[in-house]
Formats: C-alpha cells, structure tokens, sequence
C-alpha cells in the first residue's frame, strides 16, 4: 500500500487572508492527502523549517501579498540549501502572467494557481505529479 501524499500549506509573509489556504487545505485532505497547514505569517526559515520535519512531498505557498517574487524564490532556495530539493514547490495567489511564467522558467516553482482554479484541478496537478 502506498502511503499518502504529504503536503505542507504556508502562508509567508504579512499577508493576512488565509480563507483560500484553508479551502485549499480542506480539499487535499478530502482527496486522501495528510496536510500540514502552518498557519498566518510565516517566514520563508519557518516554512523550510516545518517541511523538512515533517518530511513533506509538497509545499504549498498562498501569497496575495504582492511578494511573491521574493517569497517562492527564497523559500525554494532554502530547500535546495538544506538538501531537500526533491520537495515541490507550487503556489498560488493573485500572481501576474508575467511574474508566474518567470518563477516558473527560473525553477523556483513547479506550478502556480491563480484565483478561479477549480480544486479538483490542484488535487489533480499534485496526485500527477507527486510519485509516494
């Protein structure tokens, strides 16, 4: 039997709106996966922090701050630096085409989902994508 997939969602930075990351949450643990939801305004230190302990597949990062730029990049570069560079990194918030097609061709996330994505489509993504 195969075990479950592992998926930590972070909320970095001051952003204060944590309602899509606890539906988002809701809806992985619906579809069989153990979340880790380490709640509002952690640190990019703090998120790698809590991913490695708990030997997570996935990091899921909800930003609607505008900082998005900063934040998936430093908290993919702290994984890379602890050697736990075979967690995926996916996010999502209200993130410009531009800023989401220069994460992604600069390896700082695997995907991205903006406002509007339909829950089954992030559950789907991860279960395609995540080998347990």
């Amino acid at each position: 039997m195969a075990r479950k997939i592992r998926v930590l969602v972070a909320k970095p930075g001051l952003d204060g709106h944590d309602r899509g990351a606890r539906v988002i949450a809701r809806a992985l643990r619906d579809a069989g996966m153990e979340v880790i939801y380490t709640g509002l305004h952690q640190t990019p230190e703090q998120i790698v922090e809590a991913a490695i302990q708990e030997d997570v597949d996935v990091v899921g990062l909800s930003i609607l701050s505008g900082a998005h730029m900063t934040l998936i990049p430093r908290v993919t570069q702290l994984l890379r630096e602890n050697g736990a560079d075979d967690i995926i990194v996916i996010g999502g918030g209200t993130i410009p085409e531009d800023d989401i097609r220069a994460l992604k061709e600069g390896g700082w996330v695997k995907e991205l989902f903006t406002p509007g994505t339909p829950l089954e489509a992030i559950v789907e993504w991860i279960q395609s994508n995540v080998k347990v």
